[in-house]
């Protein structure tokens, strides 16, 4: 898996350790593909030239982040 996506996915509740099944593990998937989409709007920015402060901006005008 990718190490991007797992350490997203790790922070939605999923254990990533195959050997040790838990029917109780719960997975936030909405959380999961905001992460995902947060961050891939982040790196798009970063490509862009986008400076700190404006990546900030736009992540907390579009997610709905209090600032």
């Amino acid at each position: 898996m990718n190490e991007r996506i797992k350490e997203l996915a790790e922070q939605c509740g999923f254990r990533s350790n195959p050997d040790i099944y838990d029917r109780n593990q719960s997975f936030d998937i909405p959380k999961f593909a905001e992460l995902i989409v947060e961050r891939l709007c982040y790196d798009m920015m970063d490509v862009c030239g986008a400076t700190q402060a404006e990546r900030i901006q736009f992540v907390a005008k579009n997610w709905g982040v209090e600032l």
